[in-house]
């Protein structure tokens, strides 16, 4: 996992390994409020060099139904997007697509997973496609393009 840290990292003033508990080792990002108030999701990556996330059910999760809310999984799908472009992306950037299609339901307690791909990456957009799991059933499947944000400066900004 540490062989992230050159790449993934270089630009990400935020980054967070968990030291305790059932996702000791795993990272995270602290600095979307959004992502931190919605989680804890956490990501790695595996002996395989591809990069997986996770997140535990709890009852902030869920709809009225008891299931896991759409939006809990799409915010964690979009979390997802980032954390496998992270070793390309190398810096700022923006969902720009995001398509889903719900599969099944999930209950408080149970163990996401995804797993996903780039599928393409150019000088500005990263293409990619995943699969949120509980167990081997397939829960959510995605595709979403990310763009790469470049940092204008100051003076260019305000003409």
């Amino acid at each position: 996992m540490d062989d992230l840290i050159p790449t993934a990292y270089r630009n990400r003033p935020d980054p967070h390994v968990e030291t305790s508990g059932e996702f000791a080792g795993w990272r995270t990002w602290r600095r979307d409020s959004f992502e931190s108030h919605n989680g804890p999701f956490w990501h790695r990556m595996g002996d395989d060099g591809r990069v997986y996330c996770a997140f535990r059910v709890e009852k902030k999760h869920l709809n009225g139904m008891g299931n896991v809310h759409g939006g809990c999984f799409m915010t964690f799908a979009d979390y997802c997007l980032f954390a496998i472009a992270s070793p390309l992306l190398e810096g700022p950037g923006v969902t720009v697509s995001f398509s889903s299609e719900f599969l099944d339901a999930a209950r408080e307690g149970e163990l996401i997973e995804c797993d996903g791909e780039v599928t393409r990456a150019g000088g500005s957009l990263i293409f990619l496609r995943g699969v949120l799991r509980s167990g081997q059933r397939p829960l959510l499947t995605f595709s979403a393009t990310i763009k790469r944000v470049k940092r204008r400066n100051a003076g260019a900004a305000s003409a």
